[in-house]
């Protein structure tokens, strides 16, 4: 290997890319000189650092019993253990340096004490009479080895929060509506409901309405809000008017819809007189949610004054940094309104927790099941205050594969690892963290993230790309912290092509799989028997982004590609004989199995732990939630469920007969 060459490797693996990958279909491929450069020119320079005695952030395991300590081997003297636990307390630890055991050249084994769970801080003394000198310092996070168990079979329903409908809903969905829907699901046996992101989102159409690309990946959507229990509220004959125009819409009109709640919670916000609930929840969001409120109020106020402009990276160069004199500026002179914001997201924190707890209480095991996205927007709040953990001159896709022959650029930037490290993992906690508050589970989407990220160079195809590792220890530690700390079970997102090496982590991390009816098959292409599939699972009918039970029988997704433009008379063709040929596979493994006709009862019957059944299914509905490849084509996030929820009774029935049935309990 020429010196170039070797010096590019030796880069590439300090920085976890990967030189090579295997595609679906088994073949390897290089990755490029010129795709490597790009990446490792947006990433860091090539130079390679001196080796710290510790890392900056150092993640364990409970029962973990030394660290790996970089010094000289000939070195004498002695050196101070210094931890001050999370809760403040200190404890110290003295060694003699040549007693200590060498593991290899420059580095020798430091033994570590009992440990606690949680965030503590580390230091290294080397003893220098009569000062101490620091040697090393660490954030020390110690993790317990598994995240929160669930030990029972149950089952739940997916409900996409936007769709619910009722006699009093504003247009969309709302926590009230939440509570109705909990009620009838709990009657009928369900152990939860998982919803959809509620990730803050511009609330665009058609563009910005997906809950998958969320503005703000900390923060919750507003539109979510019942506004009638904020506060003293008198609504306009006009208002009265449009809320019922927004209840008979066919869709959901996010754009409308917010803008009405955005005006009656303003006015609910002006005659609130403060409370220490308020105050405290402030305190604890801390800067996060400053930050967040700060580039709302930016975002609205630059919109105002140009009504073209709509994203920040259109503002003002001065108020690109959030730290910026000009932005403290404006914070300060708009300070009522970024106190607004914040008090959105406290009106949203009490609905949910009051949404969770109706839950427990009516006998859900596991009550709310929240859903994190991959993606956060390019143009969107996380970007803005926190560029530094994202990476700039790239983006995150997928390599070709049979469902996208030219591989997938999903558009949004990959994280920078070493910033989220640098940092402690706490922007990385605190989304784990606010994203499960008020719930039983947590569902990663695209766990495999932790693992490794498919990146594409700015000005590449989808096609010449790269994986690029993550610190996956570290990360499925800070998970299994948060989990048992939140009392929430996590699942795994792990649709694709999975490494047995990922999945194996993932168990013993105590993650739940997540496995779907369509994809379930043999190497025949046969849908799997119930008996096959794992135990430490989640199952479910279909998703989103895929034909509900209905709509795959009667083939509704394929003419809504059509439709849409997104494949030409060969390709429908071609799609409805194969679909053809799947509903002959899934209905000879349905009757050989006892379940003719009955897919529910089916999955039902898996061993899988948990069961997630989707409000379409139980409906007979036709249409998916959104259609993968369209905007403005497909009605995408925007569809009402035909049943009301004040008519839950019908369905009700066939629910918790399907769950007693399946014993489930």
């Amino acid at each position: 290997m020429d010196p170039a060459t070797e010096l590019r490797a030796r880069a590439a693996a300090a920085h976890g890319i990967e030189l090579e990958y295997i595609d679906i279909w088994g073949h390897t491929h290089q990755t490029p000189d010129d795709v490597l450069d790009a990446i490792l020119n947006s990433v860091a320079d090539r130079t390679e650092a001196p080796p710290r005695p510790l890392p900056s952030t150092i993640v364990v395991r409970e029962h973990a019993d030394s660290l790996v300590l970089r010094v000289p081997v000939s070195d004498s003297g002695s050196i101070k253990l210094e931890i001050q636990w999370e809760g403040g307390d200190l404890e110290h630890h003295w060694f003699w340096l040549p007693e200590l055991s060498t593991i290899e050249d420059n580095a020798k084994r430091l033994p570590l004490p009992a440990l606690r769970l949680g965030y503590h801080n580390l230091r290294v003394y080397r003893v220098r009479e009569p000062q101490l000198e620091v040697l090393a310092e660490s954030r020390f996070i110690v993790c317990p080895a598994r995240a929160l168990s669930f030990n029972s079979r149950a089952a739940g329903v997916a409900v996409s929060l936007y769709s619910l409908r009722s006699a009093r809903d504003w247009g969309c969905g709302d926590f009230t509506d939440l509570l109705a829907a909990i009620d009838s699901f709990a009657r009928a046996g369900a152990a939860f409901v998982a919803l959809n992101p509620l990730h803050a989102i511009a609330n665009r159409q058609p563009y910005n309405t997906s809950p998958y690309l969320p503005q703000c990946s900390l923060y919750r959507n507003f539109l979510y809000l019942d506004v009638e229990r904020t506060g003293e509220l008198t609504l306009t004959a006009a208002e009265f008017l449009e809320i019922e125009s927004l209840r008979a819409s066919e869709f959901v009109e996010y754009e409308r819809v917010a803008a009405l709640k955005l005006a009656t919670l303003r006015r609910v916000f002006t005659v609130f007189a403060g409370s220490p609930d308020f105050d405290n929840y402030v305190s604890e969001q801390g800067a996060h949610l400053h930050d967040f409120a700060v580039c709302c109020s930016l975002d609205a106020e630059m919109h105002r004054r140009n009504p073209d402009v709509w994203l920040w990276t259109a503002w003002p160069q001065e108020v690109h940094d959030p730290r910026s004199p000009s932005v403290q500026e404006f914070a300060q002179e708009h300070r009522e309104d970024v106190l607004f914001y914040k008090f959105l997201q406290w009106h949203i924190d009490r609905q949910l927790a009051e949404a969770h707890a109706h839950a427990l209480a009516s006998g859900m095991k596991i009550g709310i099941y929240h859903d994190l996205a991959l993606a956060t927007d390019r143009f969107g709040a996380d970007l803005w205050a926190n560029g530094a953990f994202y990476v700039k001159g790239a983006r995150v896709g997928s390599p070709p594969d049979n469902f996208s022959p030219n591989g997938q650029d999903w558009a949004f930037p990959p994280p920078n690892r070493d910033a989220h490290r640098n940092n402690g993992y706490e922007l990385f906690a605190q989304s784990i963290r606010n994203n499960a508050r008020h719930g039983g589970a947590l569902r990663i989407d695209h766990v495999m993230r932790f693992f490794r990220l498919y990146w594409i160079p700015d000005g590449m195809p989808a096609t010449r790309g790269a994986y690029v590792r993550d610190y996956s220890s570290d990360l499925l530690g800070i998970l299994a912290l948060e989990s048992v700390r939140g009392n929430f079970i996590v699942i795994g997102e792990d649709l694709g092509t999975v490494t047995e090496e990922v999945r194996h982590s993932l168990a013993e991390s105590g993650i739940l799989s997540y496995r779907l009816l369509w994809f379930e098959r043999d190497g025949a292409g046969n849908f799997r028997r119930p008996e096959e599939y794992p135990a430490h699972a989640v199952v479910s009918t279909t998703t989103h982004d895929l034909p509900t039970l209905t709509g795959f029988f009667t083939g509704r997704d394929i003419e809504a590609r059509r439709a849409a433009g997104l494949i030409d008379e060969d390709g429908y063709r071609f799609q409805h004989a194969a679909r053809e040929d799947e509903k002959a596979r899934l209905n000879a493994t349905l009757l050989a199995t006892g379940f003719t006709n009955d897919a529910l009862g089916f999955l039902l019957s898996t061993p899988c732990a948990l069961a997630v059944i989707n409000q379409e299914d139980l409906t007979g509905e036709t249409d998916q939630q959104n259609l993968p490849g369209s905007t403005w084509q497909y009605p995408n996030w925007r569809r009402k469920m035909k049943i009301p929820v004040e008519e839950f009774a019908s369905i009700e029935s066939r629910l918790a007969e399907a769950i007693t049935r399946s014993g489930r309990k």
